[in-house]
């Protein structure tokens, strides 16, 4: 049987693998959590709260293809939500002047207080799921995660 280095004397490389896999489980055991909450208490879905999470930040609305974007889902992901939205009168659809093709979507009143109901209950989950991190956690592990980012986006800038 190969003995199995110890982390000490790993290299690099393996070290990083590591980090990212540990990323990608805390993100997924957060993200699962979350989804079950809006199934189970709200009826919801995160992909549903995602698109009225963005259509909240932008009042005057979004294109279908801005949506897309800003949440890095297909586009046939998003008309289905939106279509839903706007059948439950929670969005609406706007065309854009000067263009007949394009669509704004934007959220209703109705919208706009369910979204601010779910947007309550998102951030009081968070704070629990993630509530035995104290300040020093926190900060800790948001200045390091500044960090990666910076270095992500300097690596995207130089490859372009």
């Amino acid at each position: 049987m190969i003995p199995k280095p110890n982390q000490a004397t790993q290299p690099l490389s393996k070290k990083r693998l590591r980090l990212w896999l540990k990323l990608l489980k805390a993100s997924s055991l957060i993200e699962d959590e979350i989804r079950r909450r809006f199934r189970n208490d709200h009826d919801w879905t995160l992909p549903r709260f995602d698109v009225m999470s963005a259509l909240s930040r932008a009042p005057d609305g979004l294109k279908m293809g801005e949506i897309s974007k800003l949440l890095r889902v297909s586009g046939g992901n998003v008309t289905g939500i939106v279509d839903k939205l706007t059948e439950e009168d929670l969005a609406l659809r706007v065309a854009v002047p000067g263009d007949r093709r394009a669509q704004l979507v934007r959220l209703t009143a109705k919208g706009c207080n369910m979204f601010a109901a779910h947007s309550t209950a998102h951030e009081a989950w968070i704070d629990e799921i993630l509530g035995k991190l104290d300040e020093n956690d926190i900060k800790d592990m948001m200045a390091r995660l500044d960090r990666m980012n910076e270095t992500l986006n300097d690596e995207k800038k130089n490859a372009n």
